[in-house]
């Protein structure tokens, strides 16, 4: 039961990791190309994603881990890799909820507002954007540390 509940723990991290990497990628690409048509397009694709692979990695990650753990005897919050691995991915939902996903949703309404570049509002967008970058680096990185304490399992 343990090894089947890890491995479903390590395909909601796949989700959830694969999917915040390739947003940025998909973004910064469509960014490049100064159409906020295709901005838009983009940026309602990254929110669609996030829907149908983030969230359910979220679900994933928290109940295979959990039920992982305590089929495991590990206590939760005394073993200090499960206990850190738990602050950050909070830290990360936190990130996104109260950052990254707003900025998303500002970003494509003003992508949306305008489809001439010549008219669109960069200095705003450009604003929103480095804003979004930010929190989802921190939003990113929490987690793969989070992976990197389930991996290495460091004693303190």
């Amino acid at each position: 039961m343990y090894l089947a509940l890890k491995f479903l723990h390590i395909v909601g991290v796949i989700l959830f990791l694969g999917n915040i990497t390739t947003g940025v990628f998909w973004k910064a690409h469509a960014d490049r190309t100064r159409d906020p048509r295709l901005i838009a397009h983009v940026l309602d694709g990254i929110i669609r994603s996030d829907r149908l692979f983030t969230i359910p990695g979220v679900v994933i990650i928290l109940v295979t881990g959990i039920a992982a753990a305590l089929t495991a005897g590990l206590p939760l919050l005394r073993t200090a890799w499960i206990a850190g691995g738990i602050a950050l991915f909070i830290f990360a939902g936190v990130a996104f909820m109260a950052r990254v996903a707003p900025r998303q949703r500002q970003m494509l309404a003003l992508a949306r507002s305008s489809t001439d570049p010549a008219t669109f509002d960069w200095a705003a967008y450009e604003r929103l954007s480095r804003s979004w970058a930010i929190w989802g680096a921190a939003a990113l990185l929490s987690p793969l540390i989070a992976a990197a304490l389930m991996v290495f399992k460091p004693t303190w």
